[in-house]
């Protein structure tokens, strides 16, 4: 594989995610592998575009069609749901990545695969009324057009 990006992750989650991977299986092996490379910050210093544990995430795969997932943890995944888990190989490659960053990935196959991320919104202070609402951060291939002004 090619060289990976760096990536950023909480304190909070890194002791929680060190925990998990350390009493996982093989899909924990890959978490663990990741969380080493990790450069770790206070959790009020992880930029709200990180993707951290909560995250809701929009990435592309292979330059396909753009997929969102929220990260979460073994107990709480639901694929139906739209929730995966941290211990799979999508939910690993996306831990700790910033709207813009790829990364190289096995799928469960054997595929060497590239997943972008294209938009993240924090898992911190989630409100559903308010949610609508947020704005993401999104990497554009190309400046907004605001089109014409109002006189």
């Amino acid at each position: 594989m090619s060289t990976q990006p760096n990536i950023l992750v909480s304190k909070s989650d890194f002791i929680v995610l060190s925990h998990l991977a350390a009493a996982g299986s093989g899909s924990a092996e890959e978490l663990q592998i990741e969380l080493e490379r990790a450069q770790v910050v206070e959790d009020e210093a992880l930029p709200p575009n990180v993707v951290r544990m909560g995250s809701t995430v929009g990435y592309t795969v292979d330059g396909e069609d753009p997929k969102t997932v929220t990260i979460a943890y073994p107990a709480e995944a639901d694929i139906a749901a739209g929730r995966v888990s941290v211990l799979t190989p999508i939910g690993t490659a996306l831990i700790g990545l910033a709207p813009g960053q790829s990364i190289e990935w096995s799928t469960r196959d054997g595929r060497v695969r590239k997943l972008t991320v294209v938009t993240v919104f924090s898992g911190l202070g989630r409100d559903p009324v308010l949610e609508p609402m947020r704005k993401p951060y999104i990497v554009r291939d190309k400046p907004d057009d605001s089109g014409p002004s109002a006189a």
